[in-house]
């Protein structure tokens, strides 16, 4: 079967743990494709997407092939797989623009990053490596608060004929304008802000519906989360938030009865703490009233490695928008947006997304 082309924006450790994942899977059969919904999707296995492109602006990466790059500093996430064949392909100078806050560089080198001292590139010249590599699905995993910068990647996609994924909080496929500019062009996209396997909003949805379910009235709620890769090294800059909190907010009041006042909900990044690395540890706490209006709480911590928790759940985005491209579906693939991402253009309950998804994949849903 041939191979799922990508090309990736940003070799952090999200990327990292999508490569390895990529090749992991090889080795492993249908029943232990643990964090996939299915080893196959439209055929496709995990092992047969193949990164033919990829940009970063650090010096530590740019160069470098991407088997090599993927474990270059700042990156910390957790190795599971160590053997990653050499690819062939090196890494380019990619556009900085707003992709790197200003405390985010040159202080610690094991932290920060460390902009390489080649020409950016611009748009004709990323256009130029897409349609030479042949690329079909461009990835963007640029730092929260990347307004700028994810906007001229998704140019290029559109000017390149490629799909996009959004795996980051800049609304593209939630953005009305932008979404008509993909389906004018017959091309896929898939956003906003990539959901983990099991992480934080995901967690608190499920929480938050079983409320719900049971006829809790939940009144006030928190969801705080530290780690200390370089995503939320970055957070620490507050003004590159507000879409982050926008979107992990709206993923969990769309599935509350009764959305909650903005004083009665608090949900985002709590604090950068070094030596969790890639580790990301969640506090949640929900605040309601049971039967005779009794109240209750419940508090729950959650300690997950960031970065492979959602590069399963990437893994299912590129197969879904292979299959649209195969099906010549342009615009935006709702069901696969909505299960996968937490701002997608519509949100849907996850049971009900799941559906939606299986009959995406099945071809019973055209989107």
């Amino acid at each position: 079967m041939e191979k799922i082309r990508i090309a990736i924006i940003g070799l952090g450790n999200c990327a990292s743990s999508l490569i390895q994942g990529i090749n992991y899977y090889k080795k492993k059969q249908s029943k232990e494709a643990i964090g996939l919904m299915h080893r196959e999707i439209g055929g496709y296995r995990p092992f047969d997407i193949e990164v033919v492109a990829a940009f970063d602006i650090d010096k530590r990466k740019v160069g470098k092939d991407i088997s090599k790059a993927i474990f270059a500093k700042p990156n910390c996430t957790k190795i599971f797989c160590k053997e990653i064949p050499k690819t062939n392909v090196k890494v380019k100078m990619g556009k900085l623009l707003d992709g790197v806050a200003s405390h985010m560089k040159n202080q610690d080198e094991d932290r920060t990053f460390i902009p390489a001292n080649e020409k950016e590139a611009d748009k004709e010249s990323i256009v130029n490596t897409l349609k030479k590599s042949n690329t079909e699905i461009l990835l963007n995993y640029l730092p929260v608060g990347s307004e700028t910068a994810v906007k001229f990647y998704a140019e290029c996609a559109l000017d390149a004929n490629v799909a996009f994924i959004n795996n980051m909080p800049v609304f593209i496929a939630s953005n009305p304008e932008w979404a008509l500019k993909f389906k004018e062009r017959g091309l896929p996209i898939i956003g906003d802000d990539i959901k983990s396997q099991l992480g934080a909003t995901i967690t608190h949805r499920v929480l938050a519906s079983l409320f719900k379910d049971r006829g809790v009235k939940l009144e006030r709620t928190y969801q705080l989360n530290s780690g200390g890769n370089t995503d939320f090294l970055n957070m620490l800059d507050m003004g590159r938030l507000v879409s982050k909190r926008e979107s992990k907010t709206d993923a969990v009041q769309s599935v509350l009865k009764q959305r909650l006042s903005k004083n009665n909900i608090h949900i985002g990044p709590s604090d950068y703490i070094p030596w969790l690395n890639d580790n990301k540890v969640c506090f949640l706490r929900m605040e309601g009233k049971l039967f005779g209006d009794i109240p209750m709480n419940l508090e729950m911590r959650l300690s997950v490695e960031d970065s492979p928790n959602s590069a399963g759940v990437v893994i299912d985005a590129i197969r879904c928008s292979k299959l649209a491209l195969i099906r010549k579906k342009g615009g935006i693939l709702y069901s696969p947006a909505a299960y996968l991402m937490k701002h997608p253009p519509t949100q849907y309950p996850d049971d009900v997304a799941r559906q939606m998804v299986e009959d995406f994949i099945s071809g019973k849903r055209e989107d």
